[in-house]
């Protein structure tokens, strides 16, 4: 008679624990992907197609006009993540921060953007009229466009030529402030071919400047 009563207790028991195991997985068990973490400091990894890109996406002005007849295949193949109409608009935003580091003088803003010997060509630049009292302003009005002329391998690295085509505002003055170059509201055409590398071995997906051009 015992058996059957310890019997009957298993019994509920087991109804019991199968009824807690059902609402605990009616709970945590049916994850749609929409939970957020209950720990405060820990942000939820987005969607890959959520993520922001390496870059700023390409501006109106900047679509695949800018790279259309140049034969990007070499740098295609070594890096297979590279996308030109992505790259130009990287090297728009590049230029800007640049040219206005280097007006400013601000050279720790530049060494992560620029390889050490040109960063070495902007420093005595920036020496030479800090000698002289000379201060000098950059004003990027506008940057018109930006076409990729040429993409090359060489070895591992990678390098892509930029043409530059920006409208701006540049006076020199002396140190009692007379403009001794250029003109304070004078906008003038400056045209600028740069070329960016980047060993396609590495992980850092950042391009560096490697040289500085005028262009006609």
């Amino acid at each position: 008679m015992n058996g059957g009563f310890e019997y009957l207790d298993i019994v509920f028991l087991a109804v019991i624990a199968g009824f807690i195991g059902f609402r605990l997985w009616s709970v945590l068990g049916q994850r749609t992907g929409e939970e957020q973490s209950r720990d405060p400091f820990k942000r939820p990894v987005p969607a890959p197609e959520e993520r922001a890109p390496l870059a700023p996406r390409v501006p109106a002005d900047a679509g695949a006009a800018a790279v259309s007849g140049v034969n990007l295949t070499e740098i295609r193949l070594a890096d297979r993540s590279f996308e030109a109409e992505q790259f130009i608009a990287g090297a728009r935003f590049a230029y800007e921060m640049i040219v206005h580091a280097f007006a400013k003088g601000d050279e720790e803003a530049l060494k992560p953007l620029v390889a050490p010997d040109v960063l070495a060509g902007f420093h005595k630049a920036i020496a030479d009229r800090t000698a002289a009292g000379h201060d000098f302003e950059h004003n990027l009005v506008k940057l018109k466009g930006a076409t990729i002329e040429k993409g090359v391998m060489k070895g591992r690295t990678a390098e892509v030529t930029v043409r530059f085509v920006a409208e701006g505002i540049m006076v020199t003055r002396d140190a009692a402030g007379a403009v001794i170059d250029g003109h304070p509201n004078a906008v003038r055409e400056m045209i600028d071919v740069w070329t960016f590398a980047r060993d396609t071995r590495s992980r850092d997906p950042n391009w560096l400047l490697v040289a500085t051009s005028a262009g006609a």
